[in-house]
């Protein structure tokens, strides 16, 4: 038989075997009514689902540490998140080394799986930094390496942290920046086994260039820079400066940009001025109870012919007439004079004579004189200073008229005539005087503050002489004054759990203060005695209602910004001027009152396109107004 024929009968043979089965399969099994099989109890239900398949790690049984000798096991493992009892997971494991190395106590981290009953055994490895031996600067000369390792965490002995000492370079640069140093880096730190070396780079200034000046003198903008070639760059410096130049009214605009220098550590500043009208014609107003209104016009030119000169010539016209004409050179320093030389004229109508409390006479004083003055600072950047005031004048005093009180005093008409020509003579006559007057000065006024802030002392010497009425007078007189402002948020702003005492960054609550005490030596005469009263010493009196030898003036004002143009001020002033064991015709003699002057007041300021607007009323010794421009003191 060939292969053929053998394969079609096993083929035959299978087909057979297959069709029996089926339908013995058939006859054995129950049919329903729908022809389908009947459930069976021998029939087994389908297999379940294949279970999930476990593809998680061995449980973590332990986890320890292993090489730190100096850094407490519980700060380092307090960083770890992989706990006992859970699985291994490789990438919780690697994070954890990396919090460990994120400590910053290390130089390198690791972990180590290794097989431990049923489970395994997690070690985190770990290699300490060393101890900081001794830590050193280079490049610093602001500050001494002293000084420097007193602002950082750091410190010999303590195991070298990476993250402390980033933080230790944050806080040498904010040291720098606080100080206005803020080109100021770290350009490097080295670590030569237990020794730290931190290299400074301290930007100098290599040039400075200014330009866009058509009038002023370079060497006049020079002298009012704070910041020098060959000087470390400074912020601040550098600011005072631009205020500085904009505050000379040279300029309506100056602008400043950088340039990198030759060397890598070096600074060109630029300075772009663009140079305003510098001359200005003024107007003013002014009232006074006493005064009433007047006003005037009056031109000022800050920069003449370019060389920083100053002229100011005007006029006033009411009550209290008067002209003047001065010339300057305002900058001093220690090597730099200051000077001023001018001439005025004033008439003032209607001048009240008292004496003791009561209003003797009233009269005109006309008043002409000239004057000069210099002095310089002890030096450049001195606080203190010297000025020399020169002054010779004449006054004549005429239109003498009596009042209430003379008359009261004197009923007598002969005594009254008497009474008044010695007056006239010894007092109110005609007089040539001259005086010199030596003033030293403590100048503390903070000049980075956009507000007043800071305090101003003098101590002043005038020696006079006077020709009166063919009466000759020599005379010493001496005084001291102190002004004071001070931002009262920085002392009672937290006290009262409050801002508004702060006001802003630019205008805050200022609590400003005027003192002076002034005695003499010698015969004075009348009119070179100190005076007390009116809108520019005791604001609520007479202009001269105190007059005598010796002096105390106190102004006391709380400055509270209300808006960015608009202020309200509380004041308060105190003072008297007396002559002390002067007699006349057997009984004592005081120009004015006896006892002390005192006035509470409050006032509005107003900054208007013609400078800042000044109203106050006082209730002196009687209520009374006060107007005009800019700040009393």
């Amino acid at each position: 038989m060939n292969r053929a024929k053998l394969l079609t009968l096993v083929l035959v043979a299978a087909l057979a075997l297959l069709t029996a089965g089926f339908a013995a399969g058939v006859e054995a099994a129950e049919l329903t009514e729908d022809g389908r099989p009947a459930a069976s109890e021998e029939m087994l239900p389908p297999p379940p689902p294949p279970a999930s398949v476990d593809l998680s790690g061995p449980v973590i049984v332990s986890v320890d540490l292993q090489g730190n000798s100096e850094v407490a096991a519980g700060h380092i493992m307090s960083v770890v998140t992989s706990k006992v009892g859970e699985h291994v997971d490789e990438e919780k494991l690697r994070k954890d080394a990396e919090a460990i190395f994120e400590l910053g106590f290390f130089n390198a981290t690791d972990y180590r799986v290794t097989d431990e009953g049923d489970g395994v055994r997690v070690t985190f490895l770990v290699q300490e930094n060393p101890r900081v031996g001794e830590i050193t600067f280079s490049g610093n000369t602001i500050y001494t390496g002293e000084q420097l390792k007193e602002i950082i965490f750091t410190q010999p002995g303590m195991i070298f942290n990476r993250t402390f000492f980033r933080n230790d370079l944050q806080r040498i640069k904010e040291k720098y920046q606080q100080d206005g140093y803020v080109m100021a880096n770290v350009r490097d730190v080295k670590i030569d086994g237990d020794k730290i070396n931190v290299d400074i780079i301290e930007p100098k200034i290599s040039e400075i260039v200014i330009q866009g000046n058509r009038i002023t003198k370079k060497r006049i903008i020079e002298r009012y820079l704070r910041v020098k070639v060959g000087e470390l760059f400074n912020a601040n410096q550098l600011r005072l400066t631009l205020n500085r130049l904009q505050g000379l009214g040279y300029f309506s605009d100056v602008n400043v940009n950088f340039e990198p220098g030759e060397n890598p550590d070096d600074v060109i500043l630029v300075l772009t001025v663009e140079e305003a009208r510098t001359g200005k014609l003024g107007f003013n107003i002014a009232y006074g109870t006493q005064s009433g209104f007047g006003g005037g016009v009056s031109y000022e030119n800050f920069n003449i012919g370019g060389a920083g000169l100053k002229m100011s010539v005007g006029f006033e016209l009411g009550d209290r007439e008067e002209y003047w004409l001065s010339f300057e050179q305002p900058y001093m320093s220690g090597r730099v004079m200051a000077w001023r030389i001018g001439a005025y004229k004033r008439a003032w109508d209607d001048v009240y004579y008292y004496e003791n409390d009561k209003q003797y006479l009233e009269y005109d004083r006309d008043k002409y004189g000239a004057f000069i003055g210099f002095g310089k600072k002890f030096r450049d950047e001195s606080k203190y200073n010297w000025y020399m005031l020169l002054d010779w004048h004449n006054t004549k005093n005429d239109n003498i008229r009596e009042r209430d009180g003379f008359v009261e005093d004197f009923p007598d008409a002969a005594k009254r005539a008497e009474e008044l020509r010695r007056i006239r003579e010894e007092e109110l006559g005609e007089g040539n005087y001259y005086s010199a007057t030596l003033t030293f000065r403590r100048f503390n006024i903070d000049e980075y503050s956009p507000y007043t802030r800071g305090d101003v002392e003098s101590i002043n010497f005038q020696f006079g002489k006077a020709s009166v009425e063919d009466t000759d007078y020599n005379y010493m007189k001496y005084w001291l004054e102190s002004r004071f402002y001070f931002p009262v948020g920085n002392f009672l702003g937290d006290f009262f759990e409050t801002t508004f005492l702060n006001g802003n960054s630019d205008k805050p609550v200022i609590f400003a203060a005027r003192v002076l005490a002034g005695a003499s030596t010698g015969d004075v005469p009348y009119d070179e005695m100190y005076t007390v009263g009116g809108d520019t010493t005791l604001r609520g009196y007479d202009d001269d209602y105190y007059r005598g030898r010796n002096m105390v003036l106190g102004n006391f004002e709380l400055r509270i910004p209300m808006e960015k143009m608009f202020s309200i001020v509380f004041f308060y002033d105190v003072g008297r001027a007396w002559d002390s064991g002067r007699t006349r015709n057997g009984r004592d003699v005081v120009y004015g009152d006896d006892g002390w002057g005192s006035s509470p007041g409050v006032g509005i300021r107003l900054n208007t396109p013609l400078g800042n607007l000044r109203l106050d009323y006082a209730d002196g010794d009687e209520g009374r107004f006060h107007f005009g421009f800019g700040e009393l003191f």
